[in-house]
């Protein structure tokens, strides 16, 4: 029964974070987006994010966020969340499911800790700008 269960590999659909100026805050600020690098539009996307991991010696979780998308063009992005730089320090995980055509995807994409910074970024596809980047 099991080997007739078909599970499709996600390929060209990315997380990245990438570094923008935020003038509510007045500095840098680290967002999320969600990047479709395919010639196919994804539809009925769902992105459910969550923090997790060892802070000051004592286990620490954030709330989970939802986040839904009617479709995401072919190479396109879409912008997710501001990542909080507090939670830089933990693994930020980004669920990610959608539709193309008829078939059903999901891909857990993970930012480990400590790795969202400037000394990681490379160019990140359809955007053209350096940010941190899950394939």
């Amino acid at each position: 029964m099991k080997k007739d269960i078909i599970i499709p590999k996600v390929e060209n659909v990315y997380v990245a974070a990438i570094q923008e100026w935020n003038d509510d805050f007045m500095q840098k600020t680290w967002y999320a987006y969600l990047v479709n690098d395919s010639e196919e539009k994804l539809e009925t996307v769902i992105v459910v994010s969550n923090a997790s991991g060892m802070l000051n010696g004592e286990e620490r979780r954030t709330s989970m966020l939802r986040h839904a998308f009617v479709t995401v063009e072919p190479d396109t992005a879409v912008k997710i969340e501001m990542i909080e730089d507090s939670v830089l320090q933990l693994d930020n995980s980004f669920m990610v499911t959608f539709f193309k055509g008829d078939t059903l995807y999901d891909r857990n994409y993970i930012f480990k800790a400590e790795t969202i910074n400037e000394d990681n970024v490379q160019e990140v596809p359809v955007i053209f700008k350096d940010g941190v980047l899950v394939k």
